[in-house]
């Protein structure tokens, strides 16, 4: 069962998650418009990343949504692995996003190149600072609430940024060699989206890896649990503790410990002991269920 602390931080989430879909919606149409009015390459490929950040976003609606679930009889532990899925999907298709701006846009090369128009510039201006805002309130919001799905893409829309960035650069280029003839600089719109392409890819390999690191059960590090076996050891009736292990599922916590108690208690006694630390444990945000196994204290 979901705690309140759960349903505010999927509540955030899928808010959060809604309100890129719509700016990216709105970017992609007026960046998509303005690419072909002022005959800009670079800005209609920017466009199409802004498309791609629609579809992504879905995914990490329908990945949150997955997570919300509740354990059953197929998924004890719940579905918290269904966001970093999610993440590793989201690294896929800006990826091939990425390889998809690179060849279209590398073809274009080998053909004559016309100066795209002013409006342009004004519109790349506008894409950045949006996406540089909605990059920073999601990375936070995504930190804050133990979100994979939410920081990568966050990072997507980083990535967007820096790749209107290179459009900025490479539409002012084509301009500059329009007005003043420099015929070499009018590839400029061209080179930047090549250019953008290969921080793209760049960016999804590196998600990517994280997040398929994340989608492997791993413990946390020594330094990260001292703490929680120290608040153990403070618990009434343990003696000692013979293995603790943390392990990190999607953005939550699941941790197995055997703990040492006296010998001649009774079972209750020691179920008791037990419950005591698995309630002690759970108080930790991130701990969502705790499996304990009691040993008896068996001397030096």
């Amino acid at each position: 069962m979901m705690t309140d602390a759960d349903e505010i931080r999927y509540r955030k989430v899928r808010h959060a998650a809604w309100l890129g879909i719509i700016i990216n919606i709105a970017l992609a149409i007026v960046k998509g418009i303005t690419g072909m009015i002022a005959n800009s390459r670079a800005l209609i490929a920017d466009a199409a990343h802004s498309a791609a950040d629609v579809i992504t976003s879905f995914a990490v609606l329908v990945g949150v949504r997955a997570a919300e679930l509740p354990p059953d009889e197929d998924h004890p532990y719940g579905h918290g692995k269904a966001e970093t899925i999610t993440a590793i999907i989201v690294s896929v298709l800006l990826f091939l996003v990425g390889f998809d701006i690179a060849l279209s846009t590398f073809g274009e090369m080998w053909g004559e190149s016309e100066a795209p128009g002013t409006i342009a510039l004004y519109i790349i201006i506008a894409s950045i600072i949006i996406k540089e805002v909605l990059f920073r309130f999601k990375v936070r919001l995504g930190k804050k609430y133990h979100s994979e799905a939410i920081v990568t893409d966050a990072w997507h829309h980083r990535s967007d940024a820096i790749s209107s960035l290179a459009a900025l650069l490479g539409v002012a280029a084509s301009i500059l060699g329009s007005n003043y003839n420099i015929e070499w600089l009018l590839y400029g719109d061209l080179v930047a989206g090549v250019f953008v392409a290969g921080l793209v890819m760049l960016m999804a390999w590196r998600l990517g890896k994280e997040a398929v690191h994340n989608a492997l059960d791993h413990v946390m590090h020594e330094e990260d649990t001292i703490e929680m076996k120290n608040n153990v050891l403070g618990v009434r009736g343990v003696l000692g503790i013979d293995e603790f292990h943390a392990r990190q599922h999607g953005h939550y916590v699941i941790i197995d410990i055997k703990i040492v108690v006296d010998p001649e208690i009774s079972v209750r006694a020691g179920h008791d002991i037990a419950t005591d630390v698995k309630q002690l444990l759970l108080e930790e945000e991130k701990v969502r269920n705790v499996l304990v196994h009691v040993n008896p204290y068996q001397g030096e």
